[in-house]
């Protein structure tokens, strides 16, 4: 996620909301992944949406992340 902001001319301080799907029906799995997300953050609190899905589009991805950045353009 990181690298494709920064091709775009953002950073994590310009992401603006995120959604989080895990392939995985098990709370742990859902919260494990939120927390790698969260603290990518640091202090910058991005309104989110996490969901468990049973599956997603590659075989073997348990996860997706989709983020929305707002930059001005200069």
């Amino acid at each position: 996620m990181q690298a494709a902001l920064t091709a775009s001319g953002a950073s994590l301080q310009d992401v603006i909301s995120t959604r989080v799907l895990v392939a995985s029906a098990r709370r742990e799995d859902l919260v494990a992944a939120w927390q790698v997300v969260r603290d990518s953050f640091a202090d910058h609190d991005v309104p989110s949406t996490l969901m468990g899905v049973t599956v997603l589009g590659y075989n073997d991805q348990l996860v997706e992340i989709e983020a929305v950045a707002a930059v001005l353009d200069s």
